[in-house]
């Protein structure tokens, strides 16, 4: 599998300051309070406080002696001004892109202009843009809400409207929504507010997941940025995860992968990035070990599975159910056994229930494997064909008896089974006179002596007899029938005339 990495995956700069600025309090032994989680990952969140970093919900959750960190995504006006106020000791680890918001808004807000801003209202970064506006504003998530709101306010086609964007919004959707202002307002003002690094981030990432089969996103599940670039990824990629950690792996979908994206939100350190991959690596190297020994262990699992399935085709079957149609074995493995009953016996008037019996162990030959359905096709009849054969031949070299019952009248004659053998009889050889009914014969036993060949010069001379023994006597296994030769002088051919 090959894995590629976006380059522009891992922490931003405004998010990596503020994880400076905690470091750097924490080596110098302060005792640090961040006013909400200092970034939204949870991972670094949580080895920060078990450094000794206190998260404070509100202003008087700040010990005194202690050092506030204010958080990366910024606060509204009105709260910097009451902790200069209650005069505590902190530090802003505002980004420097969302202070420039702050700066803008609060400029046109004494204006009077109508702040318009593009970013998700409950966001921390977008509620402290809020607390710098000082006039009308709106929030809007996407381009169609934002036509809903121009749609409620007639006047904002009308009034000076200032146009900001959270930092991490959706690039797409920002340039969707500046399309519809440009229309409709008259006097508007943009800012293009969103950080470099989330465009280059979602567009490197939009790319890379269209040349992915498996695209991975890492970063806390509550981060904005993150979960855009997930949206993002999805749209291109139908198998994108959002993982925060590598123990959050999908390892299946690892296994089928041939080629795999990452990329990662803006609050996601480089350790966790790291150990994703390492995490990856480590997986790909457990299949492929897997795959090696799997190689070198071939000969010994072939040979395991050859103790059932041997080299022709011949398995034993213990009979668990039997049905009019067929009967069913268990074969010792996760396939179930079928016998049907034209491959139970070669006679076609034959009844399951009169050739087997629950538990019997059955000697059978494999037909046809379907592991979709978990079935195995199987024949006792040809198994039994085989044995038979063996027998008919012993008994022509020894000049013995053999007996079949008959089973079918056919053109020319008759066709007997004889130790599971189909033979064909013709019916010059097959009554006592030549005027007898031929169809009296069936299902009755008969007695045949198996002569020499050079004793019936029309088995040997006659090629319409020869085609209508291969006919009669073909079974899988033995599709080729030679005819008699001096090499092989003796040959079944049952009569009744002995």
């Amino acid at each position: 599998m090959k894995i590629t990495v976006a380059k522009s995956a891992g922490l931003c700069f405004g998010v990596n300051r503020a994880i400076n600025i905690v470091e750097e309090l924490l080596d110098e032994g302060k005792s640090v309070f961040t006013l909400g989680p200092i970034i939204h990952n949870p991972q670094k969140v949580r080895e920060f406080e078990e450094r000794g970093v206190k998260i404070a919900e509100t202003l008087q959750d700040v010990d005194e002696n202690s050092v506030l960190v204010i958080r990366a995504h910024g606060i509204p006006e009105s709260t910097e001004n009451e902790i200069k106020s209650m005069n505590l000791d902190y530090r802003d680890a505002t980004c420097p892109f969302v202070k420039k918001i702050h700066n803008i808004v609060l400029q046109h807000s004494k204006l009077c202009d109508i702040i318009l801003i593009a970013g998700n209202q409950n966001h921390p970064e977008v509620q402290g843009i809020i607390g710098y506006c000082h006039s009308e504003y709106h929030t809007f998530p996407n381009s169609n809400d934002l036509e809903r709101i121009l749609k409620e306010n007639p006047h904002l086609r009308e009034k000076s409207v200032c146009v900001v964007a959270q930092t991490t919004f959706d690039v797409a959707e920002w340039k969707k929504s500046l399309e519809i202002l440009k229309k409709l307002c008259t006097n508007l003002k943009i800012y293009g507010t969103i950080c470099n690094a989330t465009s280059v981030r979602q567009s490197e990432a939009e790319v890379l997941a269209s040349q992915s089969d498996l695209m991975l996103v890492i970063g806390g599940k509550h981060s904005s940025n993150t979960n855009k670039l997930f949206d993002i990824c999805k749209s291109k990629c139908e198998e994108t995860y959002l993982i925060e950690t590598a123990g959050e792996l999908p390892k299946s979908a690892l296994k089928k992968a041939c080629r795999a994206g990452v990329t990662a939100g803006a609050s996601t350190p480089a350790s966790i990035i790291k150990e994703v991959l390492q995490t990856m690596t480590e997986e790909i190297k457990e299949e492929m070990k897997k795959v090696e020994e799997g190689e070198e262990n071939f000969k010994e699992l072939l040979e395991e599975s050859l103790k059932t399935y041997n080299t022709d085709g011949r398995v034993k079957g213990v009979v668990v159910e039997i049905t009019p149609t067929e009967v069913r074995v268990d074969v010792g493995r996760k396939q179930t056994g079928i016998v049907p009953l034209d491959e139970l016996s070669s006679d076609p008037n034959a009844k399951t229930e009169d050739l087997v019996k629950i538990g019997d162990v059955l000697d059978l030959k494999i037909m046809k494997t379907n592991d979709q359905e978990g079935t195995i096709l199987l024949s006792k009849r040809i198994i039994d064909s085989q044995k038979g054969w063996d027998e008919i031949v012993k008994a022509c070299e020894d000049k013995a008896v053999v007996t079949g019952v008959v089973t079918d009248v056919v053109k020319g004659g008759v066709i007997a089974v004889s130790n599971g053998v189909r033979v064909f009889i013709p019916k010059s050889l097959a009554t006592a006179r030549k005027d007898d009914d031929i169809n009296e014969l069936l299902k009755k036993s008969r007695s045949s002596s198996e002569r020499e060949c050079k004793d019936t010069p029309f088995f040997l001379t006659s090629k319409t007899f020869f085609k209508n023994f291969q006919r009669f006597f073909a079974y899988p296994d033995f599709k080729t029938i030679q005819p008699p030769t001096s090499s092989y002088p003796r040959f079944v051919l049952p009569s009744y005339r002995a």
